[in-house]
């Protein structure tokens, strides 16, 4: 059989015009993956304007415009005609709007009961809701057949593999996991970074749709999700039971940024603010520990990222995930480190190249799904853990 001629791939796109954003750019992986096999059925955006002008960019280069040239624009699901179901739906709008099971919150489950049975590719985090709610969606898509891919994107690393393998040959035991992920602020003016507040109150109507204002509900549920998930791929589920942290808070004397680039004062409310540093350790049900730092320090555009597992005899330190990923690994009876370094590895293809690749059971093309919606529910359990406990022990402004 020839695979790239197997047969046309309709696919629904479902983003706040997500199609074309940065890294996330979910569907330039796809143009890559499929080619000309790609059918983009339909775009669902509230945002009508902002729909069309990034379907007519893709209209306007002749690499993409057969991929596109069908699509559909709605407001929202149930605009959508119910012809022929697509293939894959790639879920790409803000976590406020799913992972819960109430109406205008509940996007997963919608897709669901329009389309029954096919596949979803769901952004991280899985919400911004109730974790018992993020629950109760993994089951409901469970009991009904839906496979559905999350991207925690990091997992698919060629680094974060070879690490696997390295524990695989040698029969390693995880001792522990460390994450450091220090983000640039600087550039950040955007006001849903800086505000954690928990109250998704503020809504507005949009085509008798549900929309919730951006909360972010703050970095470690936002930001750190991708360590405390990789921490969790490596070491096993967390005893929620024995997470403690502290932060540095907006309003201690080590938490004065020097170049905050929004009004703090006046725009958002001093509960709401997010915590400038946080540090966090837990124990894993398999016996080992685990720790994590998220500092928001950095002044200038780049992130200063690390991740790091150690057992027996090994420590394997992940260093630049999100850009030029280099692994150092000291091996049983060495003091010298090996450095691995790998070039032009793009995660965010390699998870939608698997999925496609599973929908189509295609055989020997990569591991299997690597971040389904019910373990990404786990880590999304856990950054709520951390924000709580260190919520419980932080300083409160006099």
């Amino acid at each position: 059989m020839d695979y790239a001629k197997h047969f046309n791939c309709h696919y629904l796109v479902i983003s706040v015009s997500g199609t074309n954003d940065g890294p996330w750019n979910h569907s330039l992986r796809l143009e890559r993956k499929l080619g000309q096999r790609l059918q983009v059925a339909a775009i669902v955006d509230p945002n009508i304007q902002r729909a069309h002008e990034v379907l007519s960019r893709k209209l306007a280069s002749p690499d993409t415009a057969p991929n596109y040239a069908n699509a559909q624009i709605c407001g929202n699901i149930s605009d959508l005609p119910s012809t022929q179901p697509p293939r894959l739906v790639v879920i790409g709008t803000h976590p406020c709007s799913r992972g819960m099971d109430v109406p205008g919150r509940d996007l997963e489950l919608q897709v669901m009961r329009h389309f029954p049975g096919v596949p979803l590719f769901v952004e991280k985090p899985v919400s911004t809701g109730d974790v018992p709610a993020a629950r109760r969606v993994a089951h409901t898509l469970s009991e009904n057949g839906v496979m559905c891919s999350v991207g925690y994107m990091l997992r698919y690393l060629k680094a974060v593999q070879r690490m696997k393998q390295i524990i695989q040959d040698n029969n390693l035991v995880v001792m522990g996991t460390n994450s450091r992920y220090y983000g640039a602020y600087a550039n950040g003016a955007r006001l849903d970074w800086w505000d954690k507040s928990r109250d998704v109150t503020t809504i507005v109507a949009i085509n008798s749709e549900l929309m919730c204002h951006l909360f972010r509900q703050g970095p470690i549920v936002e930001q750190a999700t991708h360590f405390c998930d990789l921490a969790r791929y490596f070491a096993g589920d967390v005893d929620l039971g024995t997470v403690a942290a502290r932060t540095v808070e907006w309003h201690e004397r080590p938490g004065k940024l020097a170049r905050l680039p929004i009004d703090e004062s006046n725009l958002i409310a001093p509960e709401n603010r997010i915590p400038r540093s946080t540090s966090a350790i837990w124990k894993y049900t398999s016996g080992a520990i685990g720790s994590m730092t998220h500092s928001t320090i950095l002044q200038g555009t780049k992130y200063a990222c690390e991740f790091e597992v150690y057992c027996d005899g090994h420590t394997m330190r992940l260093s630049d995930p999100y850009g030029v990923p280099v692994l150092s690994v000291r091996r049983a009876g060495q003091d010298d480190e090996d450095v691995e370094r790998y070039e032009d590895d793009d995660p965010f293809y390699s998870e939608v190249s698997n999925l496609i690749d599973m929908i189509e059971r295609v055989e020997g093309r990569g591991p299997s799904m690597l971040s389904t919606y019910q373990d990404a529910c786990r880590s999304y359990e856990l950054t709520w853990a951390i924000r709580e406990a260190s919520e419980r022990a932080s300083v409160k402004p006099e």
